[in-house]
């Protein structure tokens, strides 16, 4: 089956307090949509398309010619930004997957499962399920005695209920990413009703759920196995979290691959960053960019190093290098800045 991704990349991020726009901040190491672009490329040969408002020249000149860009000119809410992309799509993939770029964490591995679980399944949409506590703002996922998925009731709607502590008690929560049957979503995007939100009308992509469900045409849900992966960085508060969130990612992917981080919460290391076997990393080092460390190295502390290549046995201490290539064995003395010119 053929696959295509929408990322909705027009919010203005105003919470952001920032003259950029909020997606174009850098987490772990990247700009927060570039983190979400690159795993949708790694996932189809169809080029993303980005939904952009008027204000997105940034996200263009971040990605050029390798993506598609469809434009929201009036912010009418998540099934308006789907239902620009749709002339671009229509017709060109089985499965859609519309995600946010603000959720920069999700892996390849996540929508994979998404898309599988929603071909296997053969239902209209397949959506990101997570596990949260019963003050989450996320809507729940409601399902019947057999299983089946029959409704995502947000909170707000939960609360107007007689049993609304039961409902927000539902530990299964609506993650905001979707796996679309294809044809079923371009034949059935214009027929959202326009709701009341706080800033005005809008058309909510979730109401697809409620249509399917109509139709009679199922919804099923894949539960995402690392809660972290379901983060928003909507404000500078929430982006620490997301910063927090790729750091342990980091820590513990070369933790298990041979690599002793004496202390992992005073170490940064980007998520394009390789490392070899037996090398230490001591506390307060960065490792950033396209850096490649070899094995039994030993790194820090106090240590910068962003886009070199450190050869094996290298030892570097309280140093900065940057964009150079040291040989096997080098040792940089303390104090030392050595920088590509």
């Amino acid at each position: 089956m053929t696959l295509a991704i929408v990322i909705l990349a027009a919010g203005e991020g105003s919470r952001m307090q920032s003259k950029k726009q909020k997606i174009l901040h850098e987490v772990g190491g990247k700009p927060m949509v570039q983190h979400l672009f690159d795993t949708a490329v790694s996932l189809t040969p169809i080029p993303p398309v980005l939904v952009i408002g008027s204000g997105g020249s940034g996200v263009k000149a971040l990605f050029g010619s390798r993506a598609q860009y469809a434009v929201q000119s009036e912010q009418l809410g998540t099934g308006h930004a789907t239902q620009m992309a749709k002339s671009l799509l229509v017709g060109t993939a089985d499965q859609v997957i519309v995600t946010y770029a603000d959720m920069p964490l999700l892996q390849t591995s996540t929508l994979q499962k998404l898309a599988d679980m929603q071909a296997q399944t053969q239902t209209a949409v397949t959506l990101l399920s997570v596990f949260g506590p019963p003050e989450s703002t996320f809507g729940r996922v409601v399902r019947e005695a057999d299983g089946r998925v029959v409704e995502i009731l947000e909170v707000a709607e939960a609360q107007r209920r007689a049993n609304a502590a039961d409902l927000l008690a539902i530990p299964e929560h609506n993650a905001g990413v979707y796996c679309f049957a294809a044809d079923w979503l371009w034949e059935n995007i214009d027929k959202l009703p326009l709701r009341q939100a706080r800033n005005g009308p809008e058309y909510y992509l979730t109401d697809m759920i409620e249509l399917a469900v109509q139709q009679n045409q199922g919804v099923a849900a894949a539960t995402v196995e690392e809660p972290d992966e379901c983060l928003g960085a909507g404000t500078r508060a929430e982006m620490v979290a997301v910063e927090k969130a790729f750091r342990r990612r980091a820590t513990n992917r070369w933790l298990a691959q041979g690599v002793t981080i004496v202390d992992p919460d005073s170490t940064y290391i980007d998520p394009d960053v390789t490392i070899g076997q037996d090398t230490i990393i001591w506390p307060n080092s960065y490792l950033q960019g396209q850096t490649a460390v070899g094995q039994a190295c030993i790194i820090g502390p106090n240590t910068i190093v962003r886009n070199a290549a450190v050869g094996n046995g290298c030892h570097i201490e309280q140093a900065v290098v940057e964009g150079v290539v040291l040989g096997p064995g080098t040792a940089v003395a303390p104090f030392t800045v050595i920088k590509n010119p």
